[in-house]
């Protein structure tokens, strides 16, 4: 049964679209339609401006105090978890994200929530300073404010979790937000919108629009907009930092990836490579920070290899629905051809081709799939190590000594995530604070949303999570009095 949407959520309420042709959203596992929607046009963007503005102006809710905010996403947050299994399967049907990774994911959004929810309890909403000069007659109050209206703009590829990443601050701070999403995701991103009909905001505080690029920029640029949240590819994220800083936005941008995996010589091999099933292919390589740079010390380069040609080897490719599928297709026809290409790349290139290929799945023809693939002999300046390829192929790269692994790690336009592998925690981190990313996990370590995510260099600007992502939906004022 094909799922319709054939009105858009503004402000709290379902009305009908500028333009009435719904969009087919169409399975990546075999083409059916598994949905249909409405999608945004500008006029609906400026509807949805207008009421986000119009609400944050008159305080319905940036005026309503922090703990009445915090019970509201509370409650946004229980219902998500009695509809953990639904979202799940909504996702997986859109995105062709196998069945374990999206359910698995509905933990992983507890746990990003939980951590928002800790930041607001402990948060300095305002503050009185104790002044530098003990005689002076002056005080200073520092007040945490909301900034306005939001634009939040998220990527296909792990729809709930960047959409909560982003409204649960925002909404926390008492900012009115406008939530773009992509036209692949209206199925699942329309009923966060139900959800969030059910949680109980004020009229105009949220919108939930799916829309392609042009409508996207939109957005962004207008004038009623004080902050953009972006989260996308590192060429949007350009653009948009152009808009945002001709207009003097506040911005926030999570961007693309490239992350190396360090194996130090001491690594336990086959656990480090089980570690790198997830840590590596989680969401079938359709992820910003999936460790595709496999670093191998030489000593042990061949066994590293091995082991990994066995892993890819026994990845059941398939039925994103299937529960012995790990991986499923790619979103769109598009993103297969992209992934092949840089696959025939590769070879081009000269890596050795370990395993897999740019040929698609025998059987799986009529989907979006591609065939896991390993590459070794790789130099860290080939194209397949530096760009951002969003699939599953992984590269393994010799290094020297700790100093070279360190130095090929950071030779990266990108500095999203990386892990370490060692037997030594406690030298697993040393070589953990020398690398220039934004976030590192030691021996498999899940990334925690209790401190900020985010990138260095070229993966983005600003933070999530936790009271550091809480903090940047906020303005500073400080108030002098006698």
């Amino acid at each position: 049964m094909t799922t319709t949407y054939d009105r858009l959520f503004i402000g709290g309420s379902w009305v009908e679209p500028s333009d009435p042709e719904l969009l087919d959203i169409r399975s990546p596992h075999d083409q059916s339609v598994v949905a249909r929607a409405a999608q945004a046009q500008p006029a609906d963007v400026d509807r949805a401006v207008a009421a986000a503005r119009a609400s944050f102006e008159s305080g319905v809710w940036s005026s309503t105090p922090p703990q009445e905010r915090l019970a509201v996403l509370r409650r946004y947050n229980e219902l998500r978890e009695q509809n953990a299994e639904k979202i799940a399967a909504l996702i997986t049907a859109e995105n062709g994200s196998a069945g374990w990774f999206t359910l698995a994911g509905q933990g992983g959004l507890t746990r990003q929530a939980n951590a928002y929810f800790k930041a607001a309890e402990d948060f300095d909403w305002e503050a009185v300073l104790t002044p530098s000069d003990p005689a002076s007659p002056f005080r200073s109050i520092v007040r945490r404010e909301a900034i306005g209206v939001v634009a939040a703009v998220i990527p296909w590829n792990s729809p709930f979790s960047a959409a909560s990443a982003k409204i649960i601050p925002a909404l926390l701070a008492g900012n009115s937000v406008v939530l773009k999403v992509s036209p692949e995701n209206s199925l699942s991103m329309g009923f966060l919108a139900e959800l969030l009909e059910r949680t109980g905001l004020p009229q105009g505080v949220i919108s939930v629009l799916p829309a392609d690029r042009t409508t996207s920029e939109y957005l962004i640029s207008h004038p009623g907009v004080d902050k953009i949240a972006f989260t996308g590819s590192t060429r949007a994220g350009r653009t948009i930092a152009s808009i945002a800083g001709q207009q003097l936005k506040r911005v926030s941008l999570e961007l693309g990836g490239k992350s190396a995996a360090l194996i130090l010589p001491d690594a336990d091999i086959q656990q480090a490579v089980q570690g790198l099933k997830f840590g590596s292919l989680l969401n079938n390589g359709e992820a910003c920070i999936a460790q595709v740079r496999i670093l191998a010390p030489r000593s042990r380069y061949e066994e590293v290899v091995t082991a990994l040609k066995e892993l890819v080897e026994s990845l059941k490719v398939g039925d994103p629905l299937a529960q012995d599928t790990f991986i499923g297709p790619m979103i769109r026809r598009d993103q297969q051809q992209r992934v092949r290409d840089y696959i025939r790349l590769g070879i081009e290139e000269g890596a050795r081709l370990v395993t897999g290929g740019p040929q698609i799945p025998a059987g799986l023809e009529a989907g979006n799939y591609v065939t896991p693939t390993l590459f070794a002999d790789v130099d860290n300046s080939m194209r397949i190590a530096q760009e951002e390829i969003f699939g599953p192929v992984l590269v393994v790269i010799a290094y020297d000594d700790e100093d070279d692994a360190v130095r090929i790690a950071n030779d990266s336009e990108y500095g999203l995530s990386a892990g370490v592998w060692s037997a030594d925690t406690e030298h697993a981190l040393a070589v953990a604070r020398r690398l220039r990313t934004g976030t590192v996990t030691v021996n498999g370590a899940p990334i925690g949303f209790d401190g900020p995510f985010g990138g260095f260099k070229t993966s983005g600007i600003g933070r999530e999570y936790g009271a550091v992502g809480l903090g940047t939906y906020t303005e500073y004022k400080t108030i002098t009095t006698v």
